[in-house]
């Protein structure tokens, strides 16, 4: 059976100390990647477009979330518009700008996104990647 999903990893998951707050963060921000909320628990809300590949949740252990230094997300982005309705509709919903949509050099002809700091702290990505642009 041929391997479908391009995808490498199956889901990943983010501590929030605000679970309110952050889901309606991300169901602000996400839809703009074309992502919906597609199954919740308490304290927890998941966020994909076929199964739960993005997970909000209160920690497990009880304990306080904290910020992972050096860990961020990255979502695709279908086009360089998504990329700004991302950060757009992000920053209208309360994030910290930690990268303005465009090119990045250090990446390649082919990368276009944003970086940013969601009410949490975290650093969310959105990135387009246009392989078209590669000679």
């Amino acid at each position: 059976m041929a391997d479908e999903n391009p995808s490498i990893l199956s889901h990943v998951s983010i501590g929030t100390n605000n679970f309110d707050r952050a889901r309606d963060f991300y169901d602000r921000v996400l839809p703009t990647l074309g992502c919906k909320r597609v199954m919740e628990h308490p304290g927890a809300v998941a966020y994909g477009k076929l199964y739960p590949e993005f997970w909000v949740q209160t920690p497990i252990d009880g304990k306080a979330a904290a910020v992972g230094n050096g860990t961020h997300f990255g979502f695709v982005a279908p086009s360089k518009e998504a990329v700004h309705a991302f950060y757009d509709a992000a920053i209208a919903a309360g994030a910290r700008g930690d990268g303005a949509p465009g090119p990045r050099e250090e990446y390649g002809a082919p990368y276009y996104g944003c970086f940013l700091r969601d009410l949490d702290g975290h650093k969310i990505e959105a990135a387009f990647w246009d392989f078209s642009m590669q000679v």
